[in-house]
């Protein structure tokens, strides 16, 4: 690759060449003027407390997401907008279009050709509306400022680029003011909604806490004084009456039991089982005189247990009478305290509620009145840290570098371009490229021979015998006659691919060549078709090779021979008889037999390959075949099927001739080789 952009440097070159003086008319006459300044503005983390109040919106956290959003806020359509109101930016014709004069530049005057030729379309109404010229200017001004954040700081750069120095310092330092007096702004309309709230709710509590206490007012004067010792005291009560109750339930259960017990001996009707029932002194000491005296006293006996039964049944209904009186004390307590209890919990239910709205009153009423001092003490969470200072330089266009990225480019390109051509080239430059394609030994490099006419061919090759051509052609020579060592050809054809290739100037130098050696030579025109020696040598009517073949004529009448030109040459003749049935001849066959008994060497002249059979015809009977390659003209792929052909019918091609060479190209395109490197060590063909 290195090699392929050496070869191509001339067009590396030119291409930066094109690129660098495109970029410094750009640099120097197109491009404006461009002006950069920054303003810097850094987040408050720490705030002055001038009151110890808490405020209706909280200062900045300072984490990332926080950052991310102010970046977004500075950066935002609705700030740039107050900016652009701020500072009348529409009736800027940097940032307005419409109010700039028509400039002349390619661009216009490609509209301008296209608009004679196609009237231009009515400009819609939105396009000459006001908000949309403002929002179009809101835009440009967004496009002409940049917002940045240093990384790992609360620090944010403003940079603003337009085509005015004190422009850029002004809008950044704009920007950096705007966007602080709109922390301030909302700050304060926050406090402000909260006061504006704030009063409309204190004034809904102090209505609710006046329903409170008016409440438990009320029903403090509607009820009896009720309070919790009140109710303790009842309670007491209650419980010492219950007391009382079941002792006197008690008295009236023994009542029961000591009359059961007195019936019970009653029944028995034995006075010591009645006495003893009874417990009685006075009926004990009665039964004692009864025992003593007999049964005389027996009434007065009865009497008395009867009154000792009486007494027992009265004690049983005072305990009952005492049992009801205290049921219904304990009953009509008990409902008295349980009245009472259930005022009190509804009293302290009121008085809560009422304590309750008191509370959130006094809170909400404090809150308004720390809410109304902060309205006058709010602080912005950035301030301004450095103020944009007027460029004294322009930052855009930095012709150095414009001019270096076009040197750059231009060399990519034209790497680009060179190798690019190298990868679609498709002919043959170079002896090694020549011979590893087709796979045939390369027999010569054979130099362009510097001529106006073919007929100046013969005079070069006589006047130029040192020359790079003839040397070429003498090279070549000897790598034809050395190809067989055992039997070195006798016969020798030349032909190409296409015509134009130089294979009959070939054909004639290389018989001159031989001519150089002593030898006699025979030079055959078998391109009977095209019958190209007429323009090398003076032909009229002069018979030919199918004269001979024909047996019309004698070879020695029909040779031609030449002053500048020793051999003998034998000329084609126009026929009707296919070419092709002549050159497979018998008679072909015989006349090559003879030939070779006559002369030491035969060269043909044949049609190029591709074009007609002759040449695969022709090549049945030679001993070596010299295929014939232009230099950077002959596609690779005539090559190849010209080659194929021979071997379809099973002739082997001796080698192949790059001919025609330039040898300035060779240098141009860095192919040294034998006339790249070392073509001064020839004659010149001037």
């Amino acid at each position: 690759m290195l090699h392929t952009l050496w070869r191509g440097l001339p067009w590396v070159v030119a291409c930066m060449v094109v690129f660098l003086f495109a970029a410094t008319y750009y640099a120097y006459r197109v491009a404006v003027p461009q002006y950069t300044a920054t303003a810097v503005v850094t987040l408050d983390s720490r705030q002055e407390q001038v009151v110890d109040l808490t405020s209706v919106m909280t200062g900045l956290a300072g984490d990332q997401a926080t950052i991310n959003t102010e970046l977004e806020v500075m950066r935002s359509r609705g700030l740039i907008e107050k900016l652009v109101d701020h500072m009348d930016l529409v009736e800027d014709p940097e940032f307005n279009a419409s109010l700039r004069p028509p400039s002349v530049s390619l661009k216009s005057i490609v509209r301008g050709a296209i608009n004679l030729i196609r009237p231009p379309k009515a400009l819609p109404d939105t396009a000459k509306d006001p908000e949309f010229i403002r929002d179009r200017v809101v835009d440009s001004v967004r496009n002409a400022i940049r917002v940045s954040n240093t990384r790992q700081s609360y620090v944010f750069k403003l940079t603003v680029i337009t085509g005015n120095a004190r422009k850029s310092a002004a809008i950044a330092n704009t920007l950096g003011e705007l966007y602080i007096q709109e922390q301030l702004e909302v700050k304060f309309k926050a406090t402000q909604e909260a006061t504006l709230w704030l009063t409309e709710r204190v004034s809904q509590l102090q209505v609710d806490l006046e329903t409170a206490e008016a409440a438990v007012k009320e029903f403090n004067s509607s009820t009896a004084l009720i309070n919790p010792e009140t109710l303790a005291g009842l309670n007491r009560q209650v419980k010492d009456l219950r007391g009382r109750l079941e002792e006197a339930q008690k008295t009236a259960a023994t009542a029961e039991a000591r009359i059961a017990t007195l019936k019970q001996a009653a029944d028995s009707n034995d006075p010591a089982v009645m006495a003893e029932a009874a417990g009685d002194r006075t009926l004990t000491q009665i039964l004692k005189r009864l025992q003593t005296v007999g049964d005389g006293d027996r009434t007065a006996f009865d009497t008395r247990f009867q009154q000792v039964l009486n007494r027992a049944q009265l004690e049983l209904t005072r305990a009952r009478t005492q049992i009801d009186t205290l049921n219904n004390s304990v009953t009509t307590l008990t409902a008295q305290m349980d009245e009472q209890s259930a005022d009190l919990v509804e009293l302290q239910q009121l008085q809560r509620e009422a304590a309750a709205s008191r509370q959130i009153y006094e809170y909400f009423l404090t809150r308004l009145k720390e809410t109304s001092v902060q309205q006058g003490v709010q602080q912005a969470d950035s301030r301004i840290l450095s103020r944009a200072a007027v460029p004294q330089s322009t930052s855009a266009p930095r012709k150095t570098r414009i001019q270096a990225l076009a040197l750059i480019l231009g060399a990519l390109v034209g790497s680009a371009l060179v190798l690019i051509r190298e990868f679609m080239q498709n002919t043959f430059r170079t002896s090694e490229e020549l011979e590893s394609r087709t796979g045939f030994t390369v027999l010569g490099q054979v130099p362009s021979i510097s001529v106006k006419h073919r007929k100046d061919v013969l005079k070069y090759l006589r006047e130029k015998p040192t020359s790079a051509a003839v040397e070429a052609i003498r090279n070549m020579r000897t790598s034809v006659l050395l190809s067989n060592m055992d039997k070195p050809p006798q016969v020798l054809m030349t032909t190409s691919s296409v015509p134009g290739e130089g294979k009959t100037t070939l054909a004639l130098a290389l018989s001159h060549n031989l001519l150089g050696m002593d030898k006699k030579v025979l030079l055959i025109e078998g391109d009977i078709r095209r019958r190209t020696f007429s323009e090398y040598f003076k032909v009229k009517g002069q018979k030919g090779l199918l004269a001979v073949l024909s047996g019309k004529e004698k070879l020695e009448d029909v040779l031609l021979h030449s002053d500048q030109f020793d051999a003998d040459v034998l000329i084609g003749e126009k026929t009707n008889i296919n070419a092709a049935d002549v050159f497979s001849s018998e008679r072909f066959r015989n006349f090559l037999k003879e030939m070779r008994e006559r002369y030491d060497y035969v060269v043909i002249d044949t049609p190029p390959v591709l074009a007609v059979p002759d040449a695969r015809v022709i090549g049945q009977h030679v001993d070596a075949i010299l295929y014939t390659v232009k230099w950077d003209s002959t596609t690779r792929g005539q090559v190849a099927e010209g080659l194929r052909l021979f071997r379809s019918v099973n002739v082997h091609v001796t080698g192949v001739v790059l001919n025609q060479i330039n040898t300035r190209g060779m240098k141009r395109y860095g192919y040294g080789g034998s006339y790249g490197n070392y073509s001064s060590y020839y004659d010149t063909d001037t």
